[in-house]
């Protein structure tokens, strides 16, 4: 065989991401789980500095491994504020923003000037507002993308990331990334798990075309979302077990 005909018969063999080419997610959600809760499976960073993740097992039961790869279709910023000390519970945030501009509840407002919202204004000197970031992933050879709700403290190792793949030119849904984790220590003495990202190596054009697709419906789907989906996790400030937070 040669050269050409070999690379052609592992591509037919292994269709990446392509394999979601002309895949109507918004049809698959409203066909097949009409009158059905939706809740996208979840991808779960462990507390205490565990170095695993928990991902969704097809019998129902928990995986759990130390990293795995996939492309970021979407991710939202989501800031919480509760205006007393938070005791558990599925009351939901006084005041919250599913897109870190302008908080809906009390005080409302701007998010970048509101004083909960500046270091210093809670606990052990982090933020009052708690904020987070929502990764929709989508991984190779799946149809369904995950969740993954990043708490504080990996914020800034993802904003790196995602500054650095811009630098090249690439958009995060334009690349595989892999996911992992280290324990940190803060300065109160708290271990934490801060996710890690690197580059697992980039689509190509076919491949971005289908995700691409794939991405817009998925923005959507992500505006109807509320803050039921995101999962149980440790504050790495305070050591403050956070509840999921409510509807």
């Amino acid at each position: 065989m040669s050269k050409n005909n070999e690379n052609t018969a592992l591509a037919v063999q292994n269709p990446g991401f392509t394999a979601i080419a002309n895949t109507d997610f918004t049809a698959m959600v409203s066909d097949e789980m009409e009158g059905l809760d939706i809740n996208i499976e979840r991808i779960k960073i462990p507390s205490g500095g565990a170095t695993v993740f928990e991902l969704p097992g097809e019998d129902g039961e928990s995986d759990t491994v130390k990293e795995f790869s996939a492309v970021i279709l979407c991710h939202q910023t989501l800031n919480a504020y509760y205006n007393s000390k938070y005791t558990g519970g599925n009351a939901p945030p006084d005041c919250s923003s599913l897109d870190g501009v302008i908080g809906i509840g009390s005080p409302g407002g701007n998010c970048k000037k509101c004083s909960h919202n500046q270091f210093g204004s809670g606990e052990n000197g982090a933020k009052a507002c708690k904020n987070r970031r929502r990764i929709y992933l989508l991984r190779e050879g799946e149809m369904f993308p995950m969740l993954l709700s990043l708490p504080t403290g990996s914020l800034k190792p993802f904003t790196k990331y995602l500054q650095l793949q811009l630098s090249k030119g690439r958009a995060s849904n334009s690349i595989v990334t892999r996911f992992g984790l280290k324990k940190v220590t803060n300065k109160s003495g708290i271990a934490f798990s801060q996710a890690v990202f690197t580059l697992d190596r980039v689509l190509t054009p076919e491949e971005h075309t289908a995700v691409q697709s794939m991405t817009e419906q998925v923005k959507e789907y992500a505006k109807q979302v509320g803050f039921d989906a995101d999962a149980v996790t440790v504050d790495e400030e305070t050591g403050e077990v956070i509840e999921p937070l409510g509807k």
